[in-house]
């Protein structure tokens, strides 16, 4: 089950993009531990990212439970954690005594800022840490403030993606020199690194340092969102002149003003004409004119309609666990399917470390000790 079966990951309860890594790799068949806090909440069946892992608690302030940490970390391939700069040091499991005791073991530290810098230390959150790269400066229309797009431009996507990428990364080196390593995976450098293409026609000259007057941040006519006359909403990316022309013809316009295409002057008087166009039909109606054509169309769908779209329930895009719809494992692999492993679970910490290995009379010792 899954490209990542056999490996074993070591996982420190955090929030947000940290349980989304882990849920990443587990989806791919890896086998995730969660280390929580002793006395912490379990996770409800809802909070989605927690899926597919068992869990142990662990009073990390008792030596026996900084041991027993370090016992599954030694059986580990890769260890995952997104506190602040220190505190896995604090807590005694810090890189320096992990590689020590496992050579091979991929230490995969996730961080806002980064372990080093002027600002790895401070708090924050994904929209500072995409104000700071030039990706949230870019998101919005123009005349209008930057928009967050959720979180998920630097939480999921430049830190979460990218800390699950370094770690197999990290894990195929490791077999390949016995050699393990510290990845060092900041959101501030991962939402960079998605801004690649946008600095590489900035320096081109094919992109204005502004909102909303560029070709992909909704500056273009044809690649916006337009209300349809039942408030709801549709998206279009008509970019190639092909794809362009359909659109022209799907929406019956005729409008000579509209040949102009990649005229930038023209953009905001196209844009208006063309919305005014999208508002005479609904969105169903748009649909049955547009949709599995080359305009490159879509329609706006919310959380609750998105499931139910023919398309994602003919690809079964998304999957309904304990009662809970959610996103099914991404990406696929023809031969080594990946799979949900579980719902969210709570801490089990006599099953979680048999389950590693840890004998029955070990387990003992730390309920007695207060360790677990």
């Amino acid at each position: 089950m899954g490209p990542l079966k056999g490996v074993r990951v070591v996982e420190f309860a955090g929030i947000g993009p940290g349980p989304f890594a882990a849920m990443l790799l587990s989806d791919m068949g890896a086998e995730v531990i969660r280390i929580d806090r002793r006395g912490g909440r379990s996770p409800a069946k809802t909070e989605v990212t927690y899926r597919g892992r068992k869990a142990v608690a662990l009073d990390m302030k008792r030596p026996e439970a900084v041991e027993a940490a370090l016992k599954l970390i030694d059986k580990a391939d890769a260890l995952i954690e997104g506190f602040r700069p220190g505190v896995m040091e604090r807590l005694g499991v810090g890189p320096d005594v992990c590689l020590k005791r496992n050579p091979k073991l991929v230490y995969g530290r996730m961080t806002g800022w980064g372990q080093t810098g002027p600002l790895s230390n401070a708090a924050g959150h994904d929209i500072n840490y995409i104000a700071l790269t030039g990706a949230l400066h870019g998101i919005g229309h123009a005349g209008g403030k930057p928009v967050p797009p959720l979180n998920l431009v630097g939480d999921f996507g430049g830190g979460a993606l990218y800390l699950a990428f370094g770690v197999v990364c990290g894990i195929l080196e490791a077999r390949a020199s016995g050699k393990g390593q510290v990845v060092d995976t900041a959101m501030t450098d991962g939402a960079a690194s998605l801004m690649a293409m946008f600095y590489g026609m900035s320096a081109m000259g094919m992109w204005k340092d502004e909102r909303g007057a560029n070709l992909l941040d909704s500056g273009a006519h044809f690649y916006d969102t337009y209300e349809t006359k039942d408030g709801k909403f549709v998206a279009l990316g008509s970019i190639e002149p092909q794809f362009y022309k359909e659109l022209l013809e799907k929406t019956g316009i005729s409008d000579p003003a509209f040949a102009a295409q990649m005229d930038r002057n023209a953009w905001p008087s196209l844009k208006e004409k063309l919305a005014a166009v999208i508002a005479t039909k609904t969105r169903s109606e748009w649909d049955a004119i547009m949709l599995g054509s080359d305009v490159c169309y879509a329609p706006v769908l919310s959380l609750s309609e998105a499931p139910k779209h023919p398309h994602n329930v003919a690809r079964q895009t998304f999957v309904e666990i304990g009662g809970v719809v959610q996103p099914a494992p991404a990406p696929r692999f023809s031969r080594t399917a990946p799979q949900v492993q579980g719902p969210p679970e709570g801490a089990d910490n006599e099953a979680a470390l048999k389950a590693w290995g840890i004998s029955a009379d070990e387990v003992a010792k730390l309920q007695s000790a207060g360790a677990i």
